[in-house]
C-alpha cells in the first residue's frame, strides 16, 4: 500500500474473524478499523473507548463521538456514520481503500460518492493468517483438549448404555442424540467453549454429513460424533470427529470403518509442507474405490465418499488451506484436519477426524483422543 491507500473494515468483531486477527479486540458492535501503510486505527464509540485503548493490537484508537462533535461544530446538523468516516480518512489522507468483499453496498456508495476509491481483496483477505504462530497453535490445542473432554464424556455415556429391543437406554430412559449433544455442549461451556450445530447422527442419519441427528439411538449402528467448538476466550476453534458403534457392528460396517481408518492414516501420513492437498485427497479416493467403494448416486441419494478430505481451522471452522479437489499446496504452519469418511444408506455413515500442525517434514498431531469402534 501507499501512503495514500488503506485496509477498511466496518463489522463487528466478534463475528468478523479478519477484524478480530487484526486487532485483538472482541466486540459485540460493529465498529471502524483501518490499516495504512506505517499504523492501524480504531474508531470506537463511547462505550468502547477506553476498553479498546487497553486491549486492541493497534496503534490508534480514536473517538467515534469526538469527530462527530466536530462535524456539529461546523454545522453539520445530523452526521452520518459515513460522513465521520470521511472525516477521520481525510485527516489521515487517505483516498485509495481495500474493502472485504462482504463490505456493506451503502456504505460503499457513500463513501464513492465522498471522493474515495474502493476495490476489494477476496478471500483470504489476510493470507497470513493461514500460517499460524506458536500461540495460535497452543490456542487451538488448549479448545482440543475441552473438546476431547466433553467428547469422552459422551461416550462414555453410550459404553455405560443398556441394549434393550435393539435400542440404548441410559438411567432407565431412551439414549438419544439430543441428550448426548446437550452433554457436549454443556460440558464445553463449562470449559469456556461455545458449540454450534454439534452432530451426533446414528445409522442412516450420519449418510448425510451433516444431518446434526435426532432421535434415540439403535444398537449395532454407527454414531458419528463430530464435535467443533469455538473458545470463548482466545476465539480459536477445535474439530474432531469419531465413529462408535454399541452393540455388534455387521461385518460390512466394520469393514467400511475400517477402510476410512486406513485411508486417514494414509492422509496423515501424507501431510507436510509442500505437499498438494489435491494430491492427499486423490489418493484416499483411490484407496476407497480399490477396495470396492464408489461414489455417486445410488439410489437417488450421493453415496460414497463425497466432500473433501480436510480444511484449515483457526478463528474460522472453515478456512484455508483446503484437502479437497482443488489445488492447495500446504505450508509450514497450516493448521488442517485429516478427515475422510464414507456413507452408505443401509450401513451406516463412518467419519474419522483429527486436526494437525502442518511442518516441514510432516505433521504434529493436535489431537489426542483415541481412536476405536466397539464401546
Amino acid at each position: 500500500m501507499d501512503a495514500h491507500s488503506a485496509i477498511l473494515i466496518v463489522a463487528a468483531s466478534e463475528r468478523d474473524a479478519n477484524l478480530y486477527y487484526a486487532t485483538r479486540f472482541l466486540a459485540p458492535d460493529a465498529f471502524v478499523f483501518f490499516q495504512t501503510a506505517t499504523q492501524k486505527v480504531m474508531l470506537m464509540s463511547d462505550l468502547e473507548l477506553d476498553r479498546a485503548k487497553a486491549q486492541a493490537t493497534v496503534d490508534v484508537v480514536l473517538s467515534y463521538s469526538a469527530y462527530e462533535k466536530q462535524l456539529k461544530d461546523r454545522g453539520m446538523t445530523e452526521p452520518k456514520g459515513v460522513d465521520i468516516i470521511t472525516a477521520v480518512l481525510q485527516e489521515f489522507g487517505i483516498t485509495d481503500l481495500i474493502v472485504p468483499t462482504n463490505f456493506g453496498i451503502e456504505l460503499a456508495d457513500g463513501l464513492r460518492e465522498r471522493g474515495f476509491r474502493l476495490s476489494t481483496r477476496k478471500e483470504p483477505f489476510y493470507p497470513e493468517r493461514a500460517i499460524k504462530s506458536a500461540e495460535e497453535v497452543q490456542y487451538i490445542a488448549q479448545t482440543m483438549r475441552a473438546t476431547e473432554e466433553a467428547l469422552g464424556h459422551a461416550i462414555e455415556v453410550i459404553r455405560a448404555a443398556d441394549i434393550y429391543k435393539g435400542q440404548l437406554y441410559y438411567d432407565g430412559k431412551p439414549l438419544t442424540s439430543e441428550s448426548i449433544k446437550k452433554l457436549i455442549n454443556v460440558k464445553l461451556m463449562e470449559h469456556d467453549c461455545v458449540a454450534q450445530h454439534t452432530i451426533v447422527a446414528c445409522g442412516d442419519d450420519a449418510c448425510d454429513p451433516h444431518n446434526e441427528g435426532s432421535g434415540p439411538f439403535r444398537a449395532h449402528e454407527a454414531i458419528v460424533m463430530d464435535v467443533f467448538p469455538k473458545s470463548s476466550q482466545t476465539g480459536y476453534y477445535a474439530d474432531i470427529t469419531r465413529t462408535v458403534v454399541k452393540g455388534k457392528p455387521s461385518d460390512a460396517l466394520r469393514r467400511v470403518y475400517d477402510t476410512v481408518r486406513e485411508g486417514q492414516e494414509m492422509g496423515l501420513q501424507m501431510v507436510k509442507a509442500g505437499a498438494s492437498g489435491k494430491a492427499i485427497h486423490s489418493a484416499i479416493q483411490e484407496l476407497f474405490e480399490r477396495a470396492g467403494y464408489q461414489t455417486g448416486v445410488i439410489n437417488e441419494r450421493m453415496q460414497g465418499f463425497f466432500h473433501g478430505t480436510g480444511h484449515g481451522v483457526g478463528l474460522e471452522i472453515h478456512e484455508p488451506p483446503r484437502i479437497s479437489r482443488l489445488e492447495d499446496t500446504l505450508q509450514s504452519g497450516h493448521v488442517v484436519t485429516v478427515e475422510p469418511g464414507l456413507y452408505y444408506l443401509g450401513i451406516g455413515g463412518v467419519r474419522i477426524e483429527d486436526t494437525v500442525l502442518v511442518t516441514d517434514h510432516g505433521c504434529e498431531n493436535l489431537t489426542t483422543f483415541p481412536k476405536f469402534f466397539e464401546v
